[in-house]
């Protein structure tokens, strides 16, 4: 799942790994996400370290499971464009994965995919009756997407919207490790 909005967020700002928190509209969003999942039993929380994800899992499930930081699921770093207008940063050309883009200091999207891949990896390797939430960030979000889907690497891979508090749920079989 996504983290729940920050200032950055509601300015159209770009937000790699600037850390700041939630707003008050991102913490009601979290409120509502955990009364819509609070019968879901998880056995463990992986968050980003990022104060608004750690913000959010502690929301949603900071009180009935543990939750473990992983600098894997780390916002893309945005280089120049933190803090930016969303509208310097062109999609396309930052998700294209053959033309693996880092201008203005933009973190690759092969890296991106590199370090999400390594944690689903991690991931695999639990037993196959946990159930896990993973509380990340827009650009993570869209790789973990990608790879758990087994989508193709080619076109625009920034397509998938993801909302603050967007949330999916992916069963994971025996098959597809």
């Amino acid at each position: 799942m996504r983290h729940g909005e920050t200032e950055y967020n509601a300015k159209n700002l770009c937000q790699g790994v600037m850390n700041d928190g939630l707003n008050d509209h991102g913490r009601r969003q979290c409120q509502r996400l955990k009364q819509k999942i609070l019968s879901n039993h998880y056995d463990i929380c992986y968050s980003s370290p990022l104060v608004r994800a750690m913000e959010t899992a502690l929301i949603l499930v900071g009180d009935r499971v543990e939750i473990v930081p992983d600098h894997r699921l780390i916002e893309r770093d945005m280089g120049e464009l933190e803090g930016q207008p969303r509208s310097e940063y062109h999609s396309p050309q930052f998700w294209d994965y053959e033309r693996d883009c880092h201008d203005f200091d933009v973190e690759s999207i092969q890296s991106l995919f590199q370090r999400s891949a390594e944690f689903l990896e991690e991931i695999k390797k639990r037993p196959q009756t946990d159930h896990i939430l993973i509380v990340s960030h827009g650009g993570v979000i869209r790789a973990l997407h990608h790879l758990l889907h087994h989508h193709s690497l080619h076109g625009n891979l920034g397509n998938l919207d993801v909302p603050n508090c967007y949330i999916e749920e992916i069963e994971v079989k025996e098959k597809e490790t």
